[in-house]
C-alpha cells in the first residue's frame, strides 16, 4: 500500500472517547475559555452507543462540572432509596447489615442512571458551547512529532479485508492538537501503545480487570423497587473466581442486571457468561425475574488495579484519562465520577499550559491531581481489597478489607499496601491442573445462550473490512491455547468471537469479529498474549439504547 495523504485539522486539545471523562474535559475547557478550539472523537455511531456500566454515580464530579444539572435536564432522576448487600449459597442468602459496612459504601446520595444516556446530555451541554463532537470516528493511530503524540489518524474507511484500499477507499483525516486527550474507556488500543512506549507502568503492578456483563430487564411492576440497590457476592462463583453481581431498580419497572468476574482466575475451564445466566436461577433473582423480559445485553472489562496499578498519566503531549489510565473503586463498583473528575484535572492542567505558550509538553499539574485530590481520596483507601480478595478469597476480602477500609477512614492502614502480583492473563492456569466444569443450558426464559443474547445488544460490523482482532500467531491457538489450556477464549469471550471448529487434526480457530462487543476481554485475558484488540471502523460495534 503507497504512503497515504491525509488532510490535517488544528485544534488547541484534542480528545479521543466521548465517555464521562472525555466530555467532562471537553466542557471545562470551554467553561475556562469559549475560544479554546476542542473537539472529541467518538467510535461509536453516537453518543453513548458503546457505554455501558453499571451503574450508580456519585454525583461529586457532575456537580463539580455542571452546579445546576438538575435545573438542565440531566437525567439523574433514580436516587437510591434502599441499599442491599447479600452473600449468596446456592439455594438462599444472608444479608450483611449496613451498619457494618463502611461509611464509604453507602449508596444514598447516589443515583441509579444509564451512563449511555448521561453522556448523551453531556454531549448536548458540550456542543453548546462549542465543542465538536464527531461520532463514527474510530481514531486508528497516533500521529508522532518527533517523541511527542501530536494527534491522531480519524475516520479511515472502506479498506478491503486484506488491508489494501477498497473502492470507496477514505483515508481519514489528521487531527492535530497542542494536547491530546486519550479518553477511550478500559484497555483503549491508543492508550495501550501509549502506555507501553513511554513505559507509563514502570514501577508499578500490572493493571489488573474483570469481565463485567449487564442485561436490562422489564419486570413486574409488582415486584419492581424504583431506587432499590442489591449487590451479592458468592454463588455460583465460590472459590472458582471472584466477583459479584449488580440489582438496580431504575424507574419505567425496569432493573439493571448484572454480573461481575474478576479476570484473574486460574481455571481455564471457567466460563463467565455462563457464571453470569446461572446467577439468574438463584431464587432470590430467579423470583424477581420470573413474568419479566430482558431487552437488552452487553458487556465490558473493567478496570480494577485501583491505586497501585494506575500508570503515569502524563506523556509528552497528552494525557490518560478515566478507565484509560484505571480509575474505578472496585469495593463500591464505581468509576464514572472519578472519570470526570479526571476530565476536569486535565482540562484545567492543558488550559494553563496552553495560557502559558507552551505546547507539547508533559502536563505535570495533572498528574499531582489525581494523586493528591478526590481522585487519589477516593482510590487509596480502597486499595488493599482487591489484592485481599486474589490472594486470600471472599472471606479475607470481607474480613480484612473491611477492616482496613474501617481503618483508612479513620486516617491509617494497618496493612499498608499490598501488591497485586502476577497479570490477568500470567494467572491463567494449566487445562490439566484444574477441573471442567459444567453448566446447565440456558433455558430461554431466565438464562440466554451468548449468540441469542448478543443480538441484544444490537452489534454490527461492515463483513469486508480487515478483522480488528489481530493475531500474533495464527497458528498459536491451536498448537498451545487449546493443548496446553483447554482453549479458553471460546469461553472468557462473553460474544462468541472465537472458536475452535473440528476435530483432531482438522481443528481450527475461527474468529467471528461480527459478534465482538468490544469488551477488550480478549486482549487482557488472552494466556498467550496473542491477540491485540484493534479499533474497527468508525461506527461499528454495539448500539446500546440506554446502557
Amino acid at each position: 500500500m503507497s504512503e497515504v495523504t491525509r488532510e490535517a485539522m488544528e485544534y488547541d486539545v484534542v480528545i479521543v472517547g466521548a465517555g464521562p471523562a472525555g466530555l467532562s474535559a471537553a466542557i471545562r475547557l470551554k467553561q475556562l475559555d469559549a475560544e479554546l478550539q476542542v473537539v472529541v472523537l467518538e467510535k461509536g455511531s453516537e453518543v453513548g452507543a458503546h457505554i455501558l456500566s453499571g451503574a450508580v454515580l456519585d454525583p461529586c464530579g457532575i456537580d463539580k462540572l455542571i452546579p445546576d444539572w438538575k435545573e438542565k435536564g440531566a437525567p439523574l432522576t433514580v436516587p437510591v432509596k434502599k441499599d442491599n448487600f447479600y452473600i449468596l449459597g446456592e439455594g438462599g442468602q444472608i444479608r450483611m447489615p449496613n451498619f457494618a459496612m463502611p461509611p464509604l459504601m453507602d449508596n444514598h446520595g447516589n443515583y441509579i442512571v444509564s451512563m449511555g444516556n448521561v453522556c448523551r446530555w453531556m454531549a448536548e451541554q458540550a456542543e453548546e458551547l462549542g465543542v465538536e463532537i464527531f461520532p463514527g470516528m474510530s481514531c486508528s493511530e497516533l500521529v508522532m512529532d518527533g517523541d511527542r503524540v501530536a494527534g491522531v489518524v480519524a475516520g479511515e474507511f472502506g479498506k478491503e479485508a486484506d488491508g489494501t484500499p477498497g473502492p470507496a477507499y477514505e483515508p481519514g483525516m489528521e487531527l492535530l492538537g497542542k494536547y491530546v486527550f486519550l479518553a477511550e474507556g478500559v484497555r483503549g488500543s491508543l492508550s495501550k501503545q501509549v502506555i507501553a512506549k513511554y513505559e507509563l507502568g514502570k514501577g508499578k503492578c500490572p493493571q489488573k480487570y474483570g469481565i463485567g456483563m449487564k442485561e436490562i430487564w422489564e419486570i413486574d411492576p409488582e415486584k419492581h423497587a424504583e431506587g432499590t440497590v442489591t449487590h451479592t457476592m458468592g454463588w455460583p462463583l465460590g472459590s472458582n473466581a471472584g466477583g459479584g453481581s449488580f440489582i438496580y431498580h431504575l424507574d419505567n419497572n425496569q432493573v439493571y442486571v448484572g454480573f461481575v468476574v474478576h479476570l484473574n482466575y486460574e481455571n481455564p475451564h471457567l466460563f463467565p457468561y455462563m457464571e453470569f445466566q446461572r446467577f439468574k436461577h438463584h431464587p432470590m433473582v430467579a423470583e424477581l425475574l420470573k413474568g419479566g423480559k430482558r431487552v437488552a445485553y452487553g458487556a465490558r472489562a473493567i478496570t480494577e488495579g485501583g491505586w497501585q496499578s494506575l500508570p503515569k498519566l502524563t506523556f509528552p503531549g497528552g494525557a490518560l484519562l478515566g478507565c484509560s489510565a484505571g480509575m474505578v473503586n472496585v469495593p463500591r463498583i464505581k468509576g464514572n465520577h472519578n472519570a470526570m473528575l479526571s476530565g476536569m484535572a486535565a482540562a484545567e492542567a492543558a488550559f494553563d499550559a496552553i495560557q502559558a505558550g507552551r505546547s507539547g509538553d508533559e502536563l505535570t499539574g495533572y498528574e499531582t491531581e489525581v494523586r493528591e485530590g478526590a481522585i487519589g481520596k477516593d482510590l487509596k483507601p480502597v486499595r488493599n481489597v482487591k489484592p485481599l480478595w486474589s490472594k486470600y478469597g471472599l472471606a479475607a476480602s470481607l474480613t480484612l478489607g473491611g477492616l482496613d477500609m474501617w481503618t483508612n477512614t479513620w486516617g491509617f492502614s494497618l496493612l499498608g499496601t499490598i501488591g497485586h502480583g502476577k497479570s490477568d492473563a500470567a494467572a491463567t492456569g494449566k487445562a490439566a491442573d484444574h477441573k471442567v466444569i459444567e453448566y446447565p443450558k440456558p433455558d430461554g426464559v431466565l438464562s440466554f445462550d451468548r449468540l441469542t443474547n448478543v443480538s441484544f445488544s444490537f452489534t454490527n460490523h461492515e463483513e469486508s473490512q480487515p478483522a480488528h482482532l489481530k493475531l500474533a500467531d495464527p497458528d498459536l491457538p491451536v498448537k498451545v491455547n487449546l493443548p496446553q489450556y483447554g482453549g479458553p477464549s471460546a469461553r472468557y469471550c462473553p460474544a462468541g468471537v472465537y472458536e475452535f471448529v473440528g476435530e483432531g487434526a482438522d481443528v481450527k480457530f475461527q474468529v467471528n469479529f461480527q459478534n465482538c462487543v468490544h469488551c477488550k476481554t480478549c486482549d487482557i485475558k488472552d494466556p498467550s498474549q496473542n491477540i491485540t484488540w484493534t479499533t474497527p471502523q468508525g461506527g461499528d460495534g454495539p448500539n446500546y439504547p440506554n446502557m
